[in-house]
């Protein structure tokens, strides 16, 4: 289905996790549990506003999201009776993650709370403002300004809804909010500005979340609220309008996950069980659209035809993070495919220099999220320039996608763990799905080569699964390695962002101090670094590179640093150069960092298991980084 752009006004997108819910249930543990869902996003505090015998009560505290069940646990039966209220997950930006800085804000007299995802870039002017209107502020955040601002405008209008409506237009930055009022009884308000935010529509009652997870257990429709829109939430009622009080139509929505996929399946982690996903991922994003070596690609959602592709004489991909080391293999593949001159820069780079896209560019943005602030601002920039834009990308619903001309839905379904591993292997089948495509159509590929990949992509759920079906070794050697304080992988050609993948996934979890280097490059400065006490990872796939990144090793193993190798050959020569080696299924060198990812995601994981870390939520990190 082609999905209709939608445009956004600003370039500033936030973290962490709102929920709110108004209806007949009892509303603490739906916002607890919603929160839970949430908790990926940020987990520097945590809090809940509810309405119990008619006053508002919070509870919040500092730290994982644990530490206020922990508060809230004996308080329950006191407010079971509760059917309404608002919780908020965070990851810190204005002021230091406390319990006095978390979620929810209240205005002077405490009727009036509110949850906000954003950044209000005005906050100091209003600050100083409202001090001089008398609101005495507690916290350090920009969202208690926005709190007293809108409670300024209530004592004005004596209208909730008005008041967020008029409070809103006086601010700059980015929000998701939901607000109560301790005189307006089973009533949230709601609206969003270049932030995520959408209304969960059951039986008498309403959910609000800034993502699907915190209300898929409860309903499977809902509405995406678009920018300037407000929301108007009673158990009976859902009322939309825009910025100028006209009445809106929502367009409900079926929501596209199913709640199994938030549950561990007997795994010790998310990230494990995600890991142990990929080749029914793989699976599933080729069902469809390869359907036998001597058919073509079927990708529907791609709008490329002969006459786009003759017309373009340039491909840029924008992406941060894993998805950025997605893009540099679909740069590799693309130009060898397809023969068209790619680009791939950090959309965080890409936003703050003159835009050179043009009607003659593809853009392709990257992103498991859909969410990301920066590559939603470098596809907009683009987009202005007249590039069709084609986005890559796990939520089809996200804000990204809706800007899409074309699009590939990576299907990986809901990542949990912070770290992305499931989704890095589906944005790398879509760019190999991409190229084949668009190779097919340009005719740049010789039959034969096409025919042999397509067969290779078929067989490589089974590849996967022989990985993890034998992985005592990595465990084996990530116990011996786990205490080092730094780490190398090198790699060359192809997979050399499989070695800064692998670098990044060490360094996320572990904290070790992973780099991850061209094999090449290792003699022009970071060879210096060697010695007994560093490991260094070779990635030797057999193919054009594999000689030179041999040498490589040897050059390392020279100056006493510690060898691994990760290889599908059976070089008996190996056996003296290095001190361990992971040997995975052989595959076409094209393929290989598909297969080659897999061992070192594991590899991360058992370092960082056996270091006792925090997998799945390391410290400092946030799932969905919307914030520039």
């Amino acid at each position: 289905m082609f999905l209709k752009a939608r445009i956004l006004i600003g370039e500033i997108y936030i973290m962490c996790g709102i929920v709110g819910y108004v209806g007949k249930k009892s509303v603490v543990d739906i916002l607890l549990n919603g929160l839970t869902k949430l908790e990926y996003r940020g987990y520097d505090s945590a809090g809940i506003a509810v309405s119990v015998d008619n006053k508002i009560e919070m509870y919040k505290e500092e730290g994982k999201l644990q530490n206020l069940k922990n508060l809230v646990e004996p308080k329950k039966d006191y407010l079971k009776s509760s059917t309404m209220g608002i919780g908020h997950i965070r990851w810190a930006t204005h002021g230091a993650p406390n319990t006095i800085n978390a979620h929810p804000h209240s205005c002077t007299c405490g009727k009036l709370v509110i949850v906000h995802n954003g950044i209000i870039e005005n906050f100091k002017e209003l600050r100083e403002e409202l001090k001089n209107d008398g609101c005495v502020f507690r916290s350090e955040t920009d969202t208690e300004t926005l709190a007293h601002l809108i409670a300024r405008e209530y004592g004005k209008v004596n209208n909730l809804t008005d008041a967020v409506r008029l409070a809103t237009k006086q601010i700059n930055g980015a929000y998701a909010i939901c607000v109560m009022h301790q005189d307006v009884p089973n009533t949230i308000v709601a609206t969003k500005r270049n932030a995520p935010l959408l209304v969960g529509i059951g039986q008498n009652e309403y959910y609000v979340a800034s993502d699907v997870p915190a209300i898929i257990d409860y309903t499977k429709t809902a509405v995406y609220l678009d920018d300037n829109q407000i929301v108007t939430l009673t158990p009976d009622s859902m009322k939309l309008i825009n910025s100028f009080s006209v009445e809106l139509q929502p367009h409900i929505e079926t929501l596209p996950w199913e709640s199994v996929s938030l549950s561990k399946m007997g795994f010790k982690h998310f990230m494990l069980k995600e890991i142990h996903e990929q080749p029914s991922i793989i699976r599933n994003l080729l069902s469809g659209k390869i359907i036998a070596d001597n058919q073509p690609i079927k990708l529907d959602e791609v709008k490329l035809d002969l006459d786009t592709i003759k017309k373009l004489d340039r491909i840029q991909i924008v992406a941060c993070g894993t998805s950025l080391h997605a893009a540099m293999i679909g740069k590799y593949i693309l130009e060898d495919f397809c023969g068209i001159s790619v680009d791939v820069e950090p959309s965080s780079e890409f936003i703050y220099r003159k835009t050179t896209t043009n009607d003659k560019t593809l853009v392709i943005g990257v992103s498991q999220s859909g969410e990301t602030a920066d590559t939603i601002t470098a596809v907009k920039q683009s987009k202005k320039q007249g590039s069709h834009i084609l986005i890559i990308t796990n939520r089809p619903d996200s804000t990204m996608a809706r800007e899409a001309n074309s699009l590939i839905p990576v299907n990986a379904g809901i990542e949990v763990s912070v770290a992305a591993t499931k989704s890095y292997m589906a944005q790398l089948i879509s760019f190999y799905l991409l190229a084949l495509h668009i190779a097919e159509i340009k005719g740049s590929i010789e039959s034969a080569k096409l025919m042999a990949l397509k067969h290779g992509l078929i067989t490589l759920p089974e590849k996967a699964e022989e990985i993890l079906d034998h992985k005592k070794l990595i465990q084996e050697i990530a116990k011996k390695y786990a205490n080092f304080k730094n780490f190398v992988f090198v790699a060359r050609g192809l997979n050399y962002a499989t070695a800064l993948e692998g670098a990044l996934k060490l360094k996320e979890i572990s904290y070790i101090n992973a780099t991850g280097y061209p094999a090449g490059e290792l003699k022009h400065g970071p060879i210096a670094m060697l010695d007994e006490s560093m490991p260094v990872l070779s990635i030797m796939m057999k193919g054009m590179v594999y000689d030179k990144i041999l040498s490589n090793s040897e050059e390392a193993k020279a100056r006493d640093a510690r060898m691994i190798a990760l290889t599908n050959s059976d070089d008996e020569k190996l056996n003296d150069l290095f001190e361990d080696i992971i040997r995975i299924p052989d595959v076409d060198e094209y393929l290989s960092p598909i297969i080659a990812i897999i061992p070192l995601q594991l590899l991360a994981y058992y370092i960082a298991e056996f270091l006792g870390k925090d997998v799945d939520q390391p410290r400092n990190l946030a799932k969905s980084v919307t914030v520039e």
